[in-house]
């Protein structure tokens, strides 16, 4: 089987800590990203909105759009209002090759509230969580039908984060809702790394390598910061980064053996005052296109 390996412009563009990154542009951050290897790169906030200018702007640099964040409003919103404020953003997507959508729910998380513990996070009731599912079904039956999958991020401070909320969803949640695997939110959130590939391997459509400094977690988790707040103290890095805990090479041979053929990308914010983001980057897919080569998986160029 075959993959490809993109990369979120995050690491030189962090849109949710703008002035972290501020002395790099997103012209740096594709021209490096192609220049290490990535083939794809997921949409961030400073590059073009309309879709030919959008486009033009990844041809200038050879990378393909390989997904990108949709913030969901579905807790708030019915099913027809969530359609009409997504479907610019679907459509776009749908008509660039994109292999997906990676959409969150945001009317209630605490992800990018500074002032906010990530501890505080939202938990719904299964009850609630299945009667969300069912609004997700329909948006993804609907994106499907436009020729774009929809992959739900599970994500720290919002309120599918941990493995019980992850089960819930997918549970009750058609087929067409797929699954975005995200291994550093995973277990930052206390879920099972792998025993999520065993359970829901057939709905994993897109994937993210993110490693966690597990000290750092751990202490973001015991002095109640914000996720935002452990972000910047470096919770995350990237695949190969010896302070890194998760195992990717059993993460990898898993996906191998699920013959998993999308997309893995690499995702890890850090603060680039204190890791570059073209070495760790050069890393991260350094690091993958190892490990692919060593289980089987031929990676595109």
């Amino acid at each position: 089987m075959s993959v490809k390996i993109g990369i979120s412009p995050i690491a030189w563009q962090n849109d949710d800590l703008p002035d972290l990154t501020a002395a790099y542009t997103m012209e740096q951050a594709l021209s490096e990203a192609r220049d290490i290897g990535y083939t794809g790169v997921e949409r961030g906030r400073r590059m073009p909105q309309d879709t030919e200018g959008l486009r033009k702007y990844l041809n200038e640099y050879d990378i393909a759009l390989c997904g990108g964040w949709c913030s969901g409003n579905l807790l708030v919103n019915d099913v027809a209002t969530e359609k009409a404020a997504i479907q610019e953003q679907v459509e776009q997507f749908a008509a660039l090759g994109a292999p997906c959508l990676v959409y969150a729910e945001c009317s209630n998380t605490v992800q990018g509230d500074q002032g906010t513990p990530v501890n505080n996070r939202p938990k719904l009731s299964r009850d609630d969580v299945h009667g969300y599912a069912a609004k997700l079904s329909e948006i993804a039956k609907w994106m499907t039908d436009k020729g774009l999958p929809l992959a739900y991020h599970h994500h720290m401070g919002a309120f599918i984060e941990d493995q019980q909320d992850i089960d819930w969803l997918m549970e009750a949640s058609s087929p067409e809702v797929t699954l975005l695997y995200d291994t550093g939110h995973l277990v930052f959130g206390g879920g099972d790394l792998l025993g999520t590939l065993d359970k829901w391997g057939d709905r994993i459509h897109h994937v993210h390598y993110k490693d966690l400094r597990a000290n750092i977690a751990s202490q973001a988790r015991a002095e109640n910061w914000s996720f935002l707040d452990a972000v910047i103290a470096g919770a995350f890095t990237v695949p190969g980064d010896a302070e890194g805990s998760i195992d990717f090479a059993a993460v990898t041979e898993k996906l191998a053996k699920m013959d998993y053929a999308g997309w893995i990308v690499v995702e890890a914010e850090q603060d680039p005052a204190k890791v570059a983001p073209y070495e760790a980057s050069k890393l991260g897919y350094e690091t993958i296109r190892d490990l692919c080569t060593r289980y089987g998986l031929t990676v595109e160029a």
